[in-house]
């Protein structure tokens, strides 16, 4: 990945936003990284990535909830319980 310096980024910023169609553009200040610029295709991609690894989570504690005993009937009774 490509690192500029945040002065760079803003003395250069059309420059840059092509070259993040290419790929990320890592931004650094001070010697640490604040930011990162991608193209909004690598940012869906992410995105979908997070997505698809939440619903395996999701699956993998249901699928571990219904083996221990839970069901939807109870499941609606604990929801349901307001002490």
């Amino acid at each position: 990945m490509l690192t500029i310096s945040a002065t760079d980024a803003k003395q250069k910023l059309a420059t840059w936003l092509d070259t993040v169609q290419r790929e990320p553009v890592m931004i650094r200040r001070q010697k640490r990284d604040v930011a990162v610029l991608l193209s909004p295709e690598a940012y869906d991609r992410l995105r979908g990535l997070k997505i698809a690894e939440f619903e395996r989570f999701c699956e993998r504690v249901g699928t571990e909830a219904m083996a221990r005993g839970l069901n939807e009937t109870i499941l609606n009774e604990i929801l349901a319980d307001e002490d």
